[in-house]
């Protein structure tokens, strides 16, 4: 007993090394800091925006539609690119989900994965998402490439990214929500 009571601090490390090895308590746990550590993101300044000049570029549905980002030029668009073995994109989707039912008919939603739209199709049913989600079938436009999952762009109507952000963050907050609502009045 005085062994445990000396040593419960390394027994809980120990445990909680072992849940990380063993993947599926890995993911879980990786999902849930994502979620903890996970702040809203900020507006780029206006000086340090990148404008988004070119809007032809080729998706396809998880139907095999063939869609162009061209038809949402002079709209509000969120773009995300995500995957579903990747814990931060996992940890972000439920505040994307809450922001596209408020907004899905005011913003253009673009949710990007290079997966097999049959695992991603498992994966919305699973979780109970609907977001538009589109393949990638040719290279970003210049502006939109990004070596790391989760990233998302949001969009002006004249095609300021006002925010850029990389890894998991608080999408459905309060910044975020006044952020949109500027750039629909705009």
């Amino acid at each position: 007993m005085s062994f445990i009571k000396k040593q419960w601090s390394n027994i809980l490390f120990g445990a909680f090394i072992v849940l990380m090895i063993v993947p599926q308590t890995r993911m879980p746990i990786q999902i849930f800091i994502q979620r903890f550590i996970s702040f809203s993101p900020s507006e780029i300044s206006q000086e340090d925006r990148a404008t988004l000049n070119d809007y032809n570029w080729n998706l396809v549905t998880l139907n095999s539609e063939r869609v162009n980002l061209s038809q949402s030029e002079g709209k509000v668009i969120l773009i995300n690119f995500w995957a579903t073995w990747c814990p931060p994109c996992i940890a972000e989707m439920p505040e994307l989900q809450e922001l596209y039912n408020k907004y899905g008919d005011k913003v253009d939603f673009y949710f990007i994965t290079n997966e097999d739209p049959e695992k991603v199709k498992l994966f919305f049913d699973k979780k109970g998402y609907d977001m538009p989600v589109f393949l990638q079938i040719e290279k970003a436009p210049k502006v939109l490439e990004s070596s790391s999952l989760p990233t998302t762009y949001l969009i002006s109507k004249s095609g300021e990214i006002v925010m850029r952000k990389t890894g998991a963050a608080s999408w459905n907050s309060d910044s975020v929500h006044e952020v949109l609502e500027n750039l629909l009045n705009n």
